[in-house]
């Protein structure tokens, strides 16, 4: 069984207890209603959405969610908002940096 955006739930396990904190900014999440800035939201790091393993979905914060929208990862890690909170290639967590490594693929049918 999958959730409303084809993640299953073994993923889903696996990126939350994964994921405590922005994979992008590092913000710590809330789950309070005080801001939409530091609200988990699911991520698809390589914009498929056919691709949802483990090293494809995350868990960020919906500020960086919105601002990377559909971009390529690696035009959105040199736009100005990622420069303006410092994210860049080396301050992302493990999962992201190893999808610009070795990006996430279809599975062969």
């Amino acid at each position: 069984m999958a959730n409303r955006w084809g993640i299953t739930k073994d993923v889903e396990k696996i990126v939350r207890e994964r994921d405590t904190s922005c994979v992008y900014c590092g913000i710590v999440f809330s789950n309070d209603n005080s801001s939409r800035k530091n609200k988990p939201s699911w991520e698809h790091i390589i914009n498929d959405i056919r691709i949802n393993g483990t090293n494809n979905i995350a868990i960020c914060c919906m500020s960086c969610n919105a601002s990377k929208g559909s971009k390529l990862l690696e035009n959105w890690l040199d736009s100005d908002y990622c420069k303006k909170k410092k994210i860049s290639i080396n301050s992302v967590s493990e999962v992201v940096k190893m999808a610009l490594k070795h990006p996430p693929q279809l599975p062969n049918p």
